[in-house]
């Protein structure tokens, strides 16, 4: 019934996503850490703009009261690092999301968050799976929202301020307010528009808002800041001649960037600019993870600093461990989140919007030109990227294909090596790849194909296409 993929539990509205689940849901919690013993070290719950998002919260907050875990409901609509952010610095065993991030409109979910404020892993959730298969609805019982609240059972929170101070505190902001930068901004209705403009304002930057209106339905397109749900950003930008456009999804964990031409940067560009910015001007030292559908050219980059770049499954949860593990200064995955060293273990679209205006500021350089030089001394790469709708029947067809009999196309060229780590991918000895494998947030099969030249990564996808039977 309940099911966590690679960014939690996410289910369409009115199907799945329903009060006894989600209260099921939040009572698995609590068996959980009763059997953890950290029953008394509190809960925080936080909810996005979704529809149903802040009855969520209540609903699931109520079923913690009446099992006598004092929870703490921040109570009004804000990113997700936030939540992260207040596990980390309480140091919470446990926290939770209400949130479906760039999904579509029809659903909604909830991510869980360990100790340290870490997106929970399969093991975490996993255990959560099995103690919500052992239980039935009339092991449920909530307490009434207000006689939780004054039994102090229920408290409302807004650590929105502590978090902003934070980012404010890792930026140089006097640098922003020496360049005066004119920015624009598209929440695409969701929740950033007030971290990013507190943060932006504050730094005296010039900015201008679109999409900031509550909207459930996030303006009938995907929440998700892509090439295709931010041409009225690039047009924005182009028509008032602004340093750099900023876009973030639903619960702004996840960015999106317009350079100063009107040029869209994929989350990919995104990645090497900071990773590149981090090192040649910030002067740290260390690593970057990246996961197995993410640019390579990280890895270029790493070889030639000096460093190493690890590459782990797709869901952050592998990047922030892996970063952990190796105390790297970057983690990022092609869909848009990453996160720095010294912050949250988590994605944070806010932060990584302020970043990169700090690096447009201290570098004196508009973004395209940062991008060309980067692409003048390491190459250009290209990615291919496409999804597929399959029938429910059909999954385990070419699951059947990719993964048990690990069929692959000829490509026509030398292959060095294959992993099913995480999917199916390829490696070229030419330095491309090419990946297939299946969302964890949503039913589709995802390709992607990295090569030197865009035609040849066009090439790459329609061979796998064809053996998968794919349209």
């Amino acid at each position: 019934m309940i099911k966590f993929g690679t960014g939690g539990w996410r289910a369409v509205i009115g199907d799945e996503f329903i009060k006894s689940n989600i209260q099921l849901l939040a009572k698995a919690m609590c068996v959980k850490m009763k059997r953890e013993g950290v029953a008394e070290r509190e809960m925080v719950i936080g909810y996005d703009r979704r529809f149903l998002a802040k009855e969520a919260m209540c609903w699931a907050g109520q079923v913690f009261a009446k099992e006598g875990i004092v929870t703490k409901l921040i109570n009004y609509s804000v990113p997700t690092p936030v939540a992260m952010f207040y596990v980390q610095k309480n140091k919470l065993p446990y926290g939770m999301m209400v949130t479906a991030s760039h999904n579509p409109a029809i659903y909604n979910g909830i991510k869980i968050f360990t100790e340290g404020g870490r997106d929970a892993d399969e093991i975490q959730t996993g255990e959560l799976e099995e103690i919500i298969a052992s239980l039935c609805l009339e092991d449920v019982a909530e307490m009434e929202y207000e006689d939780a609240i004054k039994a102090g059972l229920l408290e409302e929170i807004y650590p929105l301020n502590e978090y902003l101070d934070s980012i404010i505190a890792c930026v140089d902001m006097q640098a922003i307010r020496n360049a005066r930068l004119k920015i624009a901004l598209d929440p695409l209705y969701g929740v950033s528009e007030l971290s990013l403009k507190t943060i932006l304002l504050t730094a005296r930057c010039q900015l201008h808002t679109i999409h900031d209106n509550h909207d459930t339905l996030f303006g009938g397109q995907l929440p998700a800041p892509s090439e295709e749900t931010v041409r009225s950003l690039q047009n924005f930008v182009v028509e008032k001649h602004c340093d750099i456009g900023l876009a973030t999804d639903g619960d702004a964990d996840r960015l999106g960037v317009i350079d100063d031409i009107g040029g869209f940067l994929h989350p990919n560009d995104i990645l090497v600019l900071l990773y590149y910015y981090l090192i040649k001007y910030k002067g740290w030292h260390g690593p970057v993870v990246r996961s197995v559908a993410t640019t390579h050219r990280l890895d270029a980059l790493a070889e030639h600093f000096g460093e190493e770049c690890y590459e782990v499954p797709v869901g952050f949860k592998h990047i922030s461990a892996k970063m952990q593990e190796t105390d790297a200064i970057l983690g990022g995955e092609s869909s848009g989140g990453l996160t720095v060293r010294g912050h949250i273990l988590g994605k944070d679209g806010v932060y990584a919007a302020s970043l990169l205006v700090e690096m447009v500021a201290i570098t004196g350089s508009r973004l395209s030109e940062i991008m060309a030089k980067i692409e003048a001394e390491f190459g250009t790469c290209y990615m291919e990227e496409r999804d597929y709708h399959f029938r429910k029947e059909a999954k385990k067809e070419i699951y059947h294909v990719l993964m048990e009999e690990r069929k692959i196309p000829d490509f026509g060229i030398p292959v060095r090596k294959i992993s099913h780590e995480d999917g199916c991918k390829v490696y070229f000895e030419n330095g491309g790849w090419i990946i297939a494998r299946f969302s964890g947030t949503e039913p589709l099969l995802r390709i992607f194909c990295e090569m030197s030249e865009q035609n040849d990564a066009i090439i790459m996808c329609r061979r796998f296409e064809e053996l998968l039977h794919l349209e």
